[in-house]
């Protein structure tokens, strides 16, 4: 029997994590993505609960470890810079809103690429243009007029993907907007962070952050704001700068400096607060893992752990490359694919992690949220936090997969 291809078009973190597995399992796996390489930097991620789990069981949580970034906890600031509330990092066994094992995206991203590029056929600079399916397999065509001849196709190529929307039709069928927008960017810290997540709200419905990276010179910085859908150009980041502008203006604290950082910096990316929803993440050979199929929202910050656990998932069940991919053993495959996830994703999407505490329109809000997060870490209200919001990482019991 021929060894099985499958093409993954996205080398975000559930890509590179799915053909990690796919690989050993003995498959033939060509990962597809848009961008030039491996995106460096990018805001800081967390690994927790189910999601270390998968990286414990690739062998890889050791090399996360080194890299991960020092992080003291988050705290909720006023305009002056003075404290409301603080919430350290050992809150809640390491699970609170920052978590024990913190680390960049992009380095995330590079430990899972590192263990892969001799295995995977990575083709980077590559767009997928057509996808044609019949009863043996996709043909394939990029945007260079290339081909490629795959047994199954799988989007990991996050809320706007491309597979989903040649596979399953327009993206507005599927994304469900949260009512807000964010801008992520790195940032001079003049504030001096050391390890600590600094979180500003102002009336309106406001968020402006801070957050440490490597160099204690640089922060990760995040403006955020509520808004009801509103039309821009994804690809115009000036446009989407002006927005930013427009909302933050002399709206106290850091925000005229992090305007200005956003001008210059060359990591800025926009995009709303969103959640994708599908009653099938899978159709003929085509499957979706991750933010393409089941974005749960910055929000939530469950991003990380469901494209681990969503590779780790799909990649068991698919099993050794041996047992060949048919379409009726791809239609169980992907049975048992959604059945295991599915709980997980609707507990992750239905976090009580919602955007009027994240943005909360009034001052009166602004102090009662900063408030709540002081006193849920004593007793009698900390179990309960945990139950409701720091509990969910660890909601879902990994199978156990046989490996070659």
């Amino acid at each position: 029997m021929a060894q099985p291809t499958v093409l993954i078009n996205g080398a975000g973190i559930a890509g590179p994590a799915l053909a990690f597995w796919l690989t050993a399992n003995g498959y033939r796996v060509v990962v597809a993505e848009l961008a030039s390489g491996i995106r460096p930097g990018g805001q800081t991620v967390d690994l927790r609960g189910a999601g270390a789990g998968v990286v414990e069981r690739m062998g890889l949580l050791g090399e996360m470890e080194k890299r991960s970034l020092f992080q003291r906890g988050i705290a909720w600031v006023r305009s002056d810079g003075s404290r409301r509330s603080e919430m350290a990092v050992t809150a809640f066994d390491g699970n609170g809103p920052v978590s024990k094992l913190e680390i960049l995206r992009g380095d995330l991203v590079d430990v899972l690429y590192q263990a892969t590029r001799e295995r995977a056929e990575y083709r980077f600079g590559t767009r997928v243009d057509e996808l044609a399916q019949d009863d043996d397999g996709v043909e394939v065509t990029f945007d260079d007029g290339t081909t490629l001849r795959a047994d199954l196709v799988v989007g990991a190529d996050g809320p706007h993907s491309a597979v989903r929307r040649l596979v399953f039709g327009p993206e507005e069928r599927f994304v469900k907007p949260l009512g807000g927008y964010n801008a992520w960017f790195s940032a001079p810290d003049h504030v001096g962070l050391d390890g600590w997540y600094l979180m500003y709200q102002a009336p309106g419905g406001l968020n402006a952050s801070l957050r440490p990276s490597h160099d204690p010179g640089i922060a990760k910085a995040g403006l955020a704001f509520r808004s009801d859908p509103i039309s821009y150009d994804r690809r115009d980041q000036d446009q989407q700068r002006r927005i930013l502008a427009d909302r933050f203006a002399g709206a106290g604290w850091e925000c005229d400096a992090l305007l200005a950082a956003a001008r210059d910096a060359d990591d800025f990316y926009f995009d709303s607060f969103a959640q994708v929803h599908m009653p099938q993440w899978s159709s003929g050979r085509a499957v979706l893992v991750g933010d393409a199929g089941y974005c749960a929202s910055p929000l939530s910050g469950m991003g990380t752990s469901l494209a681990l656990v969503g590779g780790f998932v799909l990649a068991g069940e698919l099993g050794p490359a041996g047992a060949g991919l048919t379409a009726d053993r791809l239609m169980s495959v992907f049975g048992r694919y959604i059945a295991v996830m599915r709980p997980y994703v609707d507990r992750c999407q239905h976090l009580a992690n919602s955007i009027e505490r994240f943005a909360p329109m009034t001052e009166k809000d602004i102090a009662a949220n900063a408030s709540a997060m002081k006193w849920m870490q004593r007793w009698p209200l900390r179990p309960i936090a945990a139950r409701l919001w720091f509990q969910t990482a660890e909601s879902i019991d990994l199978p156990t997969y046989p490996l070659p």
